[in-house]
């Protein structure tokens, strides 16, 4: 009698910007016959989040569907919307047009990310337009095309993605009455320069701003603030982001965000088979600050998932990714950007690059991005390795 050495089932779940890179990578680290692959996800096609406000104003996006970005790799793709996790059992379950079943695993990468964070603030699900994902931003889409020049358009939140909203949704259509609402200075977070170039974009954009503000209710045709309403005919509301509220509906180990607490290879302090990355999950980067939700963060924490589960599997030296950062990228519509330097910990310094150039520059980070999913290796040679039999499932013994 002898046993069989059957595949170790990698199950990612969420297919964004770390979801794929990690499923990717991982099928060019293993061999295939000694793992499967499989990433869950609602759609067929890689959304590229940080375009979500140009999707928004009615351009155009490149279709990036899974199939093509796979080829080849292994990678099997399950369509369907993850609608529960049993972490103690190992099962996902996959909730798609056939109904639902469960998906068994025996190593996890959670991946589901984040959508829009309403704040608890009363009439925001109601009657605000949210670009946190695809669907928020294409019915976002419909709404402006649908708007009669003249009309007020309020933007609710002063980071990163408010900034990005109102700038391209004033340059594309310049006929509407534009506003932002910060609950700080404008920018207060960037270098003086910085600071000085985003006032000047959005005076240029004929932004009306109203700083250090509040929203305490949405309304269909305004916004309530400690100083009065503001005209909104249609309300954007971008203040942060919320994660997926799954995880704290498990046994996994979670902090007050909902996000999962992992190691510095981004494994589950409870559960030694769940890793998690990306917005879902709770690292500590430079200077014991917790990294923010973001593309820039996420992409770092996928390579050490998948690099950590791959040398698990096959006994090899663990590897170190030292999350840190180096800029924002600021797209200010299609022909003006910011980017601005920072610290380790992601506090601005005194060197800020401006104007055209900035905006190529963030331009091609968005292209590098998108081209990282499909080149998780970066275009790097790498050597597909055999799982130890010690590391493997090990099956029903055979004659």
């Amino acid at each position: 009698m002898r046993q069989t050495i059957q595949q170790h089932r990698v199950v990612v779940i969420g297919a964004g910007y770390t979801g794929a890179t990690a499923a990717g990578r991982l099928a060019r680290r293993l061999r295939g016959e000694d793992v499967s692959i499989t990433l869950v996800n609602a759609e067929a096609d890689f959304v590229e989040r940080v375009r979500m406000h140009q999707l928004a104003v009615g351009q155009p996006l490149r279709p990036r569907p899974f199939d093509e970005m796979f080829a080849g790799t292994g990678v099997e793709l399950r369509l369907g919307r993850v609608t529960g996790i049993d972490v103690d059992r190992r099962t996902v379950t996959v909730t798609g047009a056939d109904g639902a079943s469960d998906l068994e695993y025996d190593t996890l990468v959670y991946a589901l990310g984040s959508a829009w964070n309403t704040q608890g603030v009363p009439g925001t699900t109601e009657h605000a337009h949210e670009i946190a994902g695809r669907d928020g931003a294409l019915r976002l889409r419909d709404r402006l095309a649908a708007l009669a020049p003249g009309r007020p358009v309020t933007v609710v939140g002063g980071g990163l993605t408010g900034v990005e909203a109102a700038t391209e949704l004033a340059e594309t259509r310049p006929d509407l009455d534009v506003s932002l609402i910060a609950r700080a200075g404008l920018g207060d977070w960037l270098s003086p320069k910085g600071a000085r170039h985003l006032q000047k974009v959005f005076s240029n954009l004929r932004i009306t701003t109203h700083e250090h503000t509040t929203v305490l209710a949405v309304h269909a045709d305004r916004v309530t603030t400690p100083q009065g309403d503001i005209p909104a005919a249609v309300t954007i509301w971008t203040t942060g982001f919320a994660v997926h509220p799954i995880a704290r509906a498990t046994t996994l180990q979670t902090g007050d965000t909902g996000q999962i607490t992992v190691d510095a290879t981004m494994r589950s302090v409870s559960h030694p088979d769940v890793y998690a990355i990306g917005d879902a999950a709770l690292v500590t980067g430079p200077g014991d600050k917790p990294l923010r939700m973001s593309c820039a963060s996420g992409v770092p924490t996928a390579w050490q998932a998948a690099d950590a589960i791959a040398a698990r599997l096959t006994d090899s030296k663990l590897p170190t990714i030292s999350a840190r950062y180096f800029n924002q990228c600021i797209s200010l519509g299609r022909k003006e950007g910011l980017i601005q330097y920072v610290t380790a910990d992601d506090r601005a310094v005194n060197a800020a690059l401006t104007g055209r150039l900035a905006a190529l520059y963030k331009e091609l980070v968005c292209k590098g991005a998108a081209w990282g999913v499909a080149n998780p290796t970066i275009g790097l040679p790498v050597r597909r390795r055999r799982v130890t039999a010690e590391r493997a499932r090990v099956g029903v013994p055979a004659a």
